[in-house]
């Protein structure tokens, strides 16, 4: 039923739906897709930089950064609502029009004499805000702009420009502006935000979701998120799934939170060799988006959604066992290849087997567990490190990372695994 519902819900192209236009319409997301997030890269690294020439305050520090994601707990579902009621490309407008009058708003006080330190607090949730309605809408439009055999090469992208733009370029290049002066890279960065929203111009199909009938009573935003939840629980494939990102989100969210120190004073980094490790897991990342149609051929999807789970036990388990530098790298290598293929194909499996209608309340749903479990795991391990020190606190998390695998084998069986 599902399927049947979102087959036709895919044809929402329009008449003509060849492959010549779904290579075009690929083209436009991944470009939209690298803008952004070479945007949201270089906002992530300058948002802290610049409260922190502001204020000594770890805790306000932090904070800025917080509001950067903190909207994904508070408005996701909502957002979701939205994204399965209202045209999906109007809604990739209105996000980069945020975008763009927060970097407005900042660009003019930079230049007018200085940010406060309220408006990078308000700025910050404003892209929060924009960076949920973007990314819910931009993963919900996929389907309906890409033929299905198109769409394993088109999230790869998408992965990859992501990778690209929130790993390597977007903190280098940020770096770069911000030395070069605070209004002229926060001017750039609303350029770089309305190139991409002027790209969408170039897409080519319908991109509402199918309605509710027009004889059917308005159901309110409150009974929607319970029919997207109700779906994803009662669904035990996409259960699994978003049960075992959980598993590794709070893994990843560990790991980040804990590396720095140890890599400081168990492993004796300085900032050269820390640079090494953690280009490591963005490298990992970039690889895994460029071999996985190969990787999907070799070993089918379903095996290389689980080598993710060995890269990810990998990834939490070296630090525990030793000290190298070399060692703890090719585990966080392995880490960010198998996220990326990981990523890949479950969204490509899920924009299949979700209904076009419940695609934005679906993707809010799961990506709850995603962030709503990164902070739990940092929490967590700092907890661990301080009762029982750093090793003991990875041992801990691959350990419990080790249950993954025996979930997905269970309840993820190989046909409905495929992403074609």
């Amino acid at each position: 039923m599902a399927t049947a519902v979102h087959e036709q819900a895919s044809a929402t192209v329009g008449e003509g739906s060849l492959p010549d236009r779904g290579r075009r319409n690929t083209a436009v997301l991944v470009g939209f897709t690298a803008a952004t997030n070479l945007a949201d890269g270089v906002m992530k690294m300058a948002l802290p930089l610049l409260a922190a020439q502001l204020t000594s305050s770890p805790a306000q520090v932090t904070a800025v950064s917080l509001t950067l994601t903190l909207p994904w707990l508070l408005v996701a579902l909502h957002i979701g609502v939205l994204v399965d009621r209202f045209d999906r490309r109007r809604l990739l407008w209105i996000a980069n029009g945020m975008r763009l009058a927060a970097m407005g708003w900042l660009t003019s006080s930079a230049l007018a004499g200085g940010i406060t330190l309220t408006e990078l607090f308000s700025a910050g949730v404003i892209l929060g805000i924009a960076d949920v309605v973007a990314s819910t809408s931009a993963s919900a439009l996929v389907p309906a702009a890409v033929p299905p055999a198109g769409r394993e090469r088109a999230n790869a992208w998408m992965v990859g420009a992501e990778t690209v733009g929130q790993e390597f370029a977007g903190p280098f290049i940020g770096g770069l502006l911000l030395a070069a002066g605070t209004g002229l890279a926060l001017g750039l960065i609303g350029i770089s935000y309305a190139v991409a929203a002027l790209a969408l111009l170039l897409l080519v199909g319908r991109f509402r979701p199918a309605g509710p009938a027009p004889d059917a009573v308005p159901a309110s935003v409150n009974s929607r998120i319970a029919e997207g939840v109700r779906f994803l629980w009662h669904d035990q494939l996409l259960r699994t799934l978003s049960l075992i990102v959980a598993v590794l989100s709070a893994v990843w969210g560990a790991w980040l939170a804990l590396m720095p120190l140890y890599a400081q004073q168990a492993m004796g980094l300085g900032s050269r060799e820390y640079g090494i490790l953690l280009s490591a897991l963005g490298i990992g990342g970039l690889a895994g988006a460029l071999a996985v149609s190969w990787v999907n051929r070799v070993l089918g999807a379903r095996r290389a959604m689980f080598a993710d789970l060995i890269g990810t036990i990998a990834m939490v388990a070296l630090p525990a066992l030793t000290t190298s530098l070399w060692a703890v790298a090719a585990g966080a290598f392995l880490g960010g290849m198998g996220g990326t293929l990981w990523s890949v194909n479950a969204r490509t499996l899920t924009q299949r087997r979700v209904p076009d209608d419940m695609l934005g309340r679906y993707g809010a749903a799961s990506r709850l567990f995603n962030f709503g479990a990164m902070p739990l795991g940092a929490a967590l391990v700092g907890l661990l490190a301080e009762l029982g020190g750093m090793r003991l606190a990875f041992g801990i998390f691959a350990a419990a990372t080790a249950i993954t695998p025996v979930l997905f084998v269970r309840n993820v069986p190989r046909a409905e695994a495929a992403t074609r």
